[in-house]
């Protein structure tokens, strides 16, 4: 069986309307707009509305990545929305994504896989267009994290911002598109980020609430280390296996976690910070959204030309990491 090409058709995103300057984080927390740059490079970040989910951002993102695919919602054949702040335990947010499609009977299902989501999702999405199962495929990374952020936490609460971000995938010319990826995960790393409370290994309580369990719980230093090791390995792994060498790399788009990390990460790699897209001081670090977020910015702006070769890397809680590149053509 032949294994066709597949790659990015239409590009979307959408953060939400009201914007949170480091300046009105000094009036909730003990912090600073100097403390926050220098240690973050954030300046900004976008929280939803109290009447806004995770998808409803999702169906912003997403109805701009169709129009730019130029197909309607009728046409995919799967949808996959990757998130870590679903709508709800269940039903997925892809199911509730659906439906605000307004298309009924395609399959739904999300992915965790936390701000690497992204690229765990066109990593899974491409394999059922490669096999010839599916001819398009829609993508989302969507994002409400400031939901279970403790805003009393000054160490956690000035990194995280909400959006979406969404990519429809197709067959494309050989050679074009996906070239290969790379995904990791190591469970070791569990505790180091995450939210204790409100599934099935601690459900809700009265106890758990008072202790603050259903927020982001982080250790800084260990998730710090473990994003410059992993971020420029991954991204070599998906250029050694597709052939090419760093030098050939056009941009790469990393996850908009930390201006430090992603500094750290391009040295690691051994390119210079002109080929990374940042925009983390405008958004902050909005978890699966952000690779896609700023890929649509990068693709906005025109900084995209055909036969680039672009190199997309995250790491997320898990731990997990992936990286993918990708031939740009559209």
């Amino acid at each position: 069986m032949e294994v066709r090409s597949v790659g990015i058709a239409g590009l979307g995103s959408y953060v939400p309307e009201r914007i949170m300057a480091n300046v009105d984080l000094e009036k909730i927390v003990d912090t600073s707009d100097a403390w926050i740059k220098e240690r973050t490079g954030i300046s900004h970040r976008h929280i939803a509305a109290e009447n806004e989910t995770t998808s409803d951002l999702a169906y912003r993102a997403a109805q701009d990545a169709l129009k730019d695919a130029g197909i309607s919602a009728e046409e995919l054949d799967l949808i996959i929305v990757a998130t870590c702040t679903p709508d709800m335990l269940f039903p997925a947010t892809a199911c509730i994504l659906q439906e605000k499609l307004g298309v009924k009977g395609k399959p739904s299902f999300d992915l965790e896989a936390a701000c690497s989501g992204f690229i765990y999702g066109l990593a899974v999405g491409s394999q059922f267009i490669a096999s010839g199962a599916y001819e398009k495929v829609l993508v989302v990374g969507a994002e409400t994290v400031s939901r279970v952020v403790n805003w009393q936490d000054r160490n956690t609460c000035v990194l995280f911002g909400d959006g979406a971000g969404a990519a429809v995938l197709q067959p494309v010319e050989k050679g074009r598109g996906i070239l290969s990826f790379h995904l990791g995960g190591d469970g070791a790393g569990g505790d180091l980020l995450k939210v204790p409370a409100g599934a099935a290994a601690m459900p809700a309580s009265a106890e758990t609430v008072a202790q603050g369990l259903h927020y982001l719980h982080m250790s800084g230093n260990e998730v710090f280390k473990f994003a410059v090791r992993v971020m420029g390995d991954a991204a070599l792994k998906s250029l050694e296996k597709a052939g090419l060498s760093k030098e050939e790399v056009c941009y790469v788009i990393p996850h908009q976690a930390n201006m430090r990390i992603v500094d750290a990460a391009m040295r690691r790699l051994g390119l210079p910070m002109e080929k990374a897209y940042v925009n983390l001081d405008r958004y902050g670090n909005m978890s699966s959204a952000s690779i896609p977020v700023a890929l649509h910015e990068a693709y906005r702006e025109e900084k995209l030309k055909n036969g680039d070769i672009l190199v997309l890397v995250g790491f997320g809680a898990g731990l997990t990491w992936g990286s993918m590149v990708l031939k740009w053509w559209k």
